[in-house]
């Protein structure tokens, strides 16, 4: 049997504008075994990228309960959810997030350095990710230098440099051609093969396919 490495109990989040108040995420659960391929899907508005950022440790619920490998985490202090979200998420963002005059391999070693992982392994764990990702010839360029998809490769190494529990990744291909959202398609695709847990959360119903199960949110729930 699986490990789960996630379940959500009955989240909800609510916002207030003006005197209305907004349920934005109303009532979803959820488990996630480890090494699951994942997408959660929805239209804008309904309720998936906040669910992503309580599942991510971004934002707390109003109420319901997150539970990551065994440990409750939904009402944590601000640093110590930074802590946990370093050691055991890794984000692939739409627009990669990445310093712009900065090397890939500085980029990819960034989460280290919030880390306690000995800083005398920190440039080799980097190389290491980039090798993996096949953007090993482009280490010392700056990522201003660099293709849509190399950014994204960098921003996929940077993810997985600490050894996360989930990848959690925002529309990952939202940014690129078609013919290198493919290719990074199959990055994915391999390194769940590898035994990454994977999360994606997209509207593009082709890249929600490639996903072993699909997760449906609309108007704030699972449908």
């Amino acid at each position: 049997m699986r490990k789960k490495v996630l379940v959500a109990k009955d989240l909800v989040k609510l916002y207030k504008v003006g005197t209305s108040e907004i349920r934005a995420v109303n009532g979803v659960s959820l488990e996630i075994d480890e090494g699951e391929f994942i997408a959660i899907v929805g239209k804008s508005g309904s309720g998936k990228s906040t669910l992503m950022h309580m599942i991510g440790l971004l934002d707390t619920p109003t109420s319901g309960q997150i539970i990551l490998n065994g440990s409750d985490v939904s009402f944590l202090k601000d640093n110590e959810l930074a802590k946990i979200r370093n050691r055991e998420i890794g984000f692939v963002f739409q627009s990669f997030n990445l310093l712009p005059r900065t090397s890939s391999i500085d980029n990819v070693m960034l989460p280290l350095k919030y880390s306690n992982i000995d800083k005398s392994t920190w440039r080799q764990k980097a190389e290491d990710m980039l090798r993996l990702v096949e953007l090993s010839d482009r280490k010392d360029n700056k990522s201003n230098e660099l293709s849509g998809g190399q950014k994204q490769r960098v921003a996929i190494a940077r993810a997985l440099v600490t050894d996360p529990s989930i990848i959690l990744a925002d529309e990952p291909t939202g940014n690129l051609d078609s013919k290198t959202g493919v290719e990074i398609v199959e990055l994915f695709k391999k390194l769940n093969k590898q035994g990454k847990t994977i999360i994606i959360v997209t509207h593009d119903d082709d890249l929600a396919k490639i996903a072993q199960r699909q997760i449906v949110i609309r108007d704030g729930k699972i449908i």
